[in-house]
């Protein structure tokens, strides 16, 4: 059995000849043009679309494309006004590549412009971790989706939708369940479970993606201050955007890789659909937390392990973070990579925490397929009802080494 999986391959074009670059650049500002046309005449059909932008001069993949997009801006989109720097929006039938080893840029994309016999080559800077998916579009293994051409300042980037089969996760026979914990100060932790001992953690550093945000934030409101060219304020927010994306790649695909080291690995993370709307915690933390895209790397990992053949499952994300792995009673956290478990019968004194909390997420799935509410060992609620997660994102790193109980990771 194989599903679908669907994915977004870049490039940037290699620099265009002044002739090449006139062109493109007229070809974005006529569909833009025509594309707000469109909106402001409140066309909402496809044949309204098409009544609109049939006399603009362009070719008739970014005409059908226009068909398709706009009358979804407000029926899906529920978008008021439109802002001027939209992409060009181009649909399968222009997604036409070749290939060739003996050019400097192996990849080509056939640029499509009105009028006949007026296409024209133009080589691509792909993304070399993508090459074989751009292969399998050649030999039409995957199947070209929607593209879409942005001009940033001096480049252009080409986006294309690309859809192709996996093998569909099958349910191992005897799974190894990993949870994986998402945090600021420790960027993911994962933690396998068999026989319900942790064992082999990894941890990954958040510190750079943590130093990012807030340099970001510090930038761009200075330069805000200055009022400072959007150009500039644009530049450097694609900037940072450009080194989170990379930092979350990074990240997920270890993650992935750290499961595949396990025998029938079963991917598990919390249920984050929520957590945004439950956490506050001041102006300043909430600033922070707002600004990581939680969800965001889960569904990276979730990408990545679907292309590898495993099984993600979701589970509640209540009390991860206090709750003892191995007696599964609340504990406390001393000090932010501190967990202590309190109670004498228990083997466990002190513990890593983000680890604590991963092998806690590997334990919540339910082998039976059955949605089980998970309570504490004991009410730990407040009274007045506003109980919440401590997320394990909104303390500062402690400066003394997390101490754990060694034992818990023998094989």
């Amino acid at each position: 059995m194989s599903e679908t999986v669907t994915k977004t391959l870049q490039a940037t074009l290699a620099t265009p000849t002044t002739g090449k670059e006139q062109r493109l650049q007229r070809l974005l500002d006529t569909y833009r043009t025509a594309l707000h046309d469109a909106f402001d005449n409140r066309a909402d059909t496809m044949s309204a679309v098409n009544d609109v932008v049939t006399p603009y001069d362009l070719p008739y993949q970014a005409k059908d494309a226009l068909k398709s997009y706009v009358p979804k801006l407000r029926s899906t989109y529920n978008a008021e006004e439109l802002d001027d720097e939209h992409p060009l929006r181009l649909v399968n039938r222009a997604a036409k590549f070749d290939y060739s080893d003996e050019r400097e840029h192996g990849f080509v994309w056939q640029a499509p412009q009105p009028g006949r016999g007026t296409n024209f080559w133009i080589p691509l800077r792909i993304n070399p971790e993508q090459e074989s998916l751009w292969f399998d579009l050649l030999s039409e293994d995957a199947e070209a989706g929607e593209l879409r051409l942005q001009r940033h300042r001096t480049s252009w980037e080409l986006h294309v939708t690309v859809e192709y089969p996996v093998e569909e996760p099958t349910d191992p026979g005897n799974p190894t369940y990993v949870g994986f914990d998402v945090g600021e100060s420790a960027l993911i932790t994962g933690c396998a479970l068999k026989r319900d001992v942790p064992r082999k953690p990894m941890l990954v550093s958040g510190s750079q993606a943590r130093h990012l945000r807030k340099e970001m934030f510090t930038t761009l409101r200075r330069l805000q201050s200055r009022d400072a060219a959007e150009w500039r304020v644009d530049e450097r927010f694609d900037h940072y955007q450009n080194a989170l994306t990379d930092i979350i790649e990074k990240a997920s695909r270890q993650a992935v890789e750290y499961a595949r080291c396990f025998e029938n690995p079963v991917i598990v993370l919390e249920d984050l659909s929520y957590i945004r709307e439950r956490l506050d915690y001041g102006k300043f933390m909430n600033r922070r937390l707002h600004a990581w895209a939680f969800t965001r790397l889960q569904g990276r990992i979730e990408d990545k392990a679907t292309e590898a053949g495993i099984r993600v499952e979701y589970v509640n994300a209540a009390y991860t973070s206090q709750t003892c792995h191995a007696c599964k009673r609340l504990g406390r956290r001393k000090e932010q990579a501190e967990f202590v478990c309190p109670h004498d019968d228990c083997h466990v004194s002190e513990f890593q925490a983000d680890i604590n909390a991963a092998a806690n997420i590997a334990d919540r799935v339910d082998p039976w397929g059955e949605s089980v509410r998970w309570e504490p060992g004991r009410n730990d609620s407040p009274q007045d009802g506003s109980a919440c997660d401590s997320a394990t994102v909104h303390r500062e790193t402690s400066p003394r080494p997390g101490q754990m109980t060694l034992s818990a990771f023998s094989d």
